[in-house]
């Protein structure tokens, strides 16, 4: 009888590859979820509400006339998750502010103001149907 206990509350601890299947998994869950969220505007900004490069990047598009779809990854209960997937698909640790232009990744910061200055940012913003000017 002591035996039949014993294997009764005997559980098979999981496997490092079993937890990092789960990363994997809910990574791509967060990444399947960036680009839907990517695709439901022509500009789309991830964002944490008190970064001050966020608030920079968001004035940049007003400047413009731009209306944008913010999303602020702190007020998201899946934020970190989405952090994750969107430093994945930066390939680099600095993730916001994060900018998408007709669906497609721009990338943070540097990457838009690159296209800013060289001039590349308005006609990108044109054939999105975020600019009409």
């Amino acid at each position: 009888m002591s035996q039949e206990k014993i294997m009764h509350y005997q559980v098979e601890q999981p496997t490092w590859s079993y937890y990092m299947r789960r990363v994997r998994s809910m990574d791509e869950d967060q990444m399947e979820r960036v680009a839907r969220l990517a695709s439901q505007s022509a500009v789309v900004i991830f964002s944490i509400s008190s970064c001050c490069m966020c608030h920079a990047m968001k004035r940049l598009f007003c400047g413009m006339g731009v209306n944008t779809m913010v999303h602020e990854l702190d007020q998201d209960p899946k934020g970190k998750e989405m952090e994750r997937a969107l430093m994945r698909l930066l390939g680099s640790s600095t993730t916001v502010p994060v900018v998408f232009i007709g669906g497609k990744l721009v990338g943070s910061m540097d990457r838009v103001l690159a296209f800013h200055i060289n001039g590349s940012l308005v006609p990108l913003l044109k054939q999105a149907g975020a600019l009409w000017l």
